[in-house]
Order: structure tokens, then sequence, then C-alpha cells
């Protein structure tokens, strides 16, 4: 009799500490922002002027979107989107551009492409292409509605329905990680709506080279085209894009925490320096060696070392000088 009482005791005991964290779970658990979300972009909720910050969902990912509106902003006001490093902060980045906006009078577009939403290198730094950046095979390809550089456009559409300015093209900046972004989405949509791209301080590149397996060249990738190269319009149109490379003197440490070393890395150099000058100068080649006109500018900038606020003021000189 002793056991069997003990035994609907603990069996009671269970059932009200079942029930009990039942009722202390969040029945809702759905993510709700402080600002209001709007999958069809409609409505958008922008501040008139100055600092704010709304979310939008693309492809059921909540994406954070910082911004900075200047003073005399008007129908032709520039648009700059300034995508962040590797510490993903949108925030900060933003507001290390806000001098510069209120000096040449452009809006900040920086969204933050944080980890939880695009994991790892593969889902910010090579665009969430494929599931296995470093690995691609056509099994692992991604639909491009997934890919991390389909947010651009449609964040745009926002600015340009939610603004004054009336403007139909936008300025691309990146750092560090961000560079990597910014590079690789002028190779994967060539037909944006970018004007300028800038890529500042980029750890490594994806080169425009057939014979170099992606993500360091374009073999077996969706970008290997035929026929041969020099016959070919997407690279003839990649080449004349205005594409600024920058990056410092003093960003030439080979040891730099979180820089890339293999085989294929260290064959464009062993620091930033040099694999900007890599990445540039075989783009040059290639172009003449083809007969090919070429828009890109290299600018290594004396005295510049690895530092995000430096680096966002002499790229936002030469996107507007």
């Amino acid at each position: 009799a002793i056991t069997i009482a003990i035994e609907i005791a603990i069996r009671t005991l269970l059932f009200f500490l079942l029930l009990l964290l039942f009722n202390c779970q969040d029945q809702d658990t759905t993510f709700t922002p402080n600002e209001p979300i709007d999958n069809n972009n409609n409505n958008v909720v922008l501040e008139d002027l100055g600092r704010g910050l709304i979310y939008q969902t693309f492809n059921e990912k909540i994406i954070p979107i910082y911004y900075y509106i200047p003073s005399n902003v008007n129908s032709s006001t520039p648009v700059v989107f300034n995508i962040h490093g590797g510490g993903r902060d949108g925030e900060s980045t933003r507001n290390m551009m806000e001098g510069k906006a209120d000096q040449y009078g452009f809006i900040i577009v920086a969204p933050e492409i944080s980890n939880i939403n695009f994991p790892g290198g593969d889902g910010f730094n090579l665009g969430n292409v494929y599931v296995d950046g470093d690995n691609p095979t056509p099994e692992s390809l991604n639909e491009v509605n997934e890919w991390t550089f389909s947010i651009i456009e449609p964040i745009f559409d926002i600015f340009l329905a939610n603004t004054d300015t009336n403007v139909d093209r936008y300025h691309l900046f990146g750092h560090s990680a961000g560079a990597q972004f910014a590079h690789r989405f002028m190779l994967f949509n060539p037909n944006a709506r970018f004007d300028k791209i800038l890529t500042s301080a980029a750890g490594w590149f994806t080169v425009l080279d057939n014979n170099i397996q992606f993500p360091y060249g374009l073999n077996n990738s969706i970008l290997t085209q035929e026929p041969p190269l020099s016959n070919n319009s997407y690279l003839i149109d990649i080449l004349s894009k205005n594409h600024i490379i920058q990056v410092g003197t003093l960003d030439n440490d080979p040891d730099f925490p979180g820089l890339r070393h293999n085989e294929f890395a260290d064959a464009q150099g062993l620091h930033r320096v040099d694999r900007a000058i890599h990445f540039y100068n075989q783009a040059q080649n290639f172009a003449q060696t083809n007969s090919l006109s070429f828009n890109w500018t290299l600018n290594i900038i004396n005295g510049l070392s690895h530092n995000t606020g430096d680096s966002i003021e002499y790229g936002c000189d030469l996107i507007f000088n």
C-alpha cells in the first residue's frame, strides 16, 4: 500500500511539473521587433531625417536595415549601401559614415547581414550562392531568392518609394568581409542597378580566371562562361564596371586575425595589399591582352591600416570625387 501511494504521489508531482512548464513557455514565438515589418515592402515607416532603423522580411528572414537621411535630401540625393565587415554590425558601420553623408549629401543604407540569417563565410562573404561555397556543386546551388546578394535591390526600392530621392542607381561600399561581399555581388549581379562599387581591404578575392577553382576563381561555378573568355559578353561587362579597389599601405600583416591562408588564397599574395594588387593586375592584364575596355581603379592609400572608420573616410572621397 505504501509503494502504491508513493507511485501515485510521484505521478501527481510529475503532472503538475509538466503543467507548470507548459504554462511558463512563451506561446508566441514569433519575433516581434520594435519597428513595423512589412512582407510586401509597403507602408514602410521612415523617419524624415537623420538616423533610423526598419526591419524587413526577405525570404522569411528578418533583416534590420540601419539608415541615415541627410538634411538636404531631394530628388537627386545619392544612395550608398554600406556593407559591414565580419563583425556583422550594421549600426556602427552606418554611424561611421554619417559625417561623409552630411558632407556629400547622400542617404546611407546599412543592412545587417546577421550570422543567424546567413551563417558563416558561405552565407555572407560568398553571398549564400552555394550551401558550401568552398566546394560548389550544381546540387548545392541555392535558389536566387536565397542568395544574400538578393536583398540589395529590394531594399533600394524601399528607399526609392519612401524618401524624396528619385535616383535610378546606387553606390555599394564594402570594407573587409563587406568588400568580399561587394565584389562578388558585382560578379553575380552584373545587371543590378549599381553605379560604383568600392571594395575596401578585402581579405581575398574571386579573380576573373576560368582555370582557378571557385571561390578563388570562376571554375566549377555558374560564373564559368563559354565560349572563350575573350569573346564573352559577361566578362566584357564586368571589366567595364566602375569598380574601385581600395587598400592601405599598412594593411600588410600576413598574420592579421582571420585572414585566410591556403594555397589558393596565398597565390594572390600573403596579405591584403598584395592580394588587392594581384586582383587588379589580373583583371587589367586580361583586358589589355584581349583589347577590352577596363574601368577598374586601384587606390593604395598611404598610411592607412585595416581601420573601418578611416577606410570609410577615404572610400567616400573616392566615390564622390
